[in-house]
């Protein structure tokens, strides 16, 4: 079961590994984690995602997570009106002679070339993880060369 966890933490070094190792305590594998300094400097915002059997390992890492002290809240914010996005960077092979037919297919998605050299391009998309996965898949007959990942990051709406 995949669960989306929202945490404000003091921006501080050393709490990033403090908080995965919570996680690896628990044997909690993490899909992926995104930090960045908040509105206020002395604080970070967390997205985790996280994949778990059952709903109530999900409550105990975040009753533990709480418990960390530069730790200043975490919730599961999985059934809650709220906005995920990320960022994908796909290398792509792409002659000369398929360069407007992947346009084409990339265009639906809001995604963007930035980059072309001689026999490849840099497609960029942003969005949640299913259009990035769609988009993604799209691209892959082309041959994918490489692609990079932001991870997800997100917040409760209103």
């Amino acid at each position: 079961m995949r669960r989306t966890l929202a945490a404000i933490v003091h921006n501080e070094a050393g709490v990033l590994s403090r908080i995965t190792s919570v996680l690896n305590r628990r044997h909690v594998n993490i899909e992926s984690i995104s930090v960045g300094v908040t509105e206020q400097p002395d604080f970070s915002r967390m997205t985790i995602i996280v994949h778990v059997d059952q709903l109530a390992e999900t409550e105990q890492v975040i009753k533990q997570l709480n418990k960390q002290i530069d730790v200043m809240k975490v919730s599961d914010i999985t059934e809650e009106p709220h906005i995920e996005r990320e960022l994908v960077l796909i290398k792509v092979n792409a002659p000369t002679t398929t360069r407007s037919e992947i346009q084409a297919v990339i265009d639906p998605f809001r995604a963007h070339i930035v980059d072309v050299a001689l026999k490849t391009i840099v497609v960029q998309v942003a969005g949640d993880t299913k259009k990035v996965e769609a988009c993604i898949d799209v691209l892959r007959p082309y041959g994918i060369k490489q692609l990079a990942r932001t991870g997800v990051t997100g917040f409760t709406r209103g």
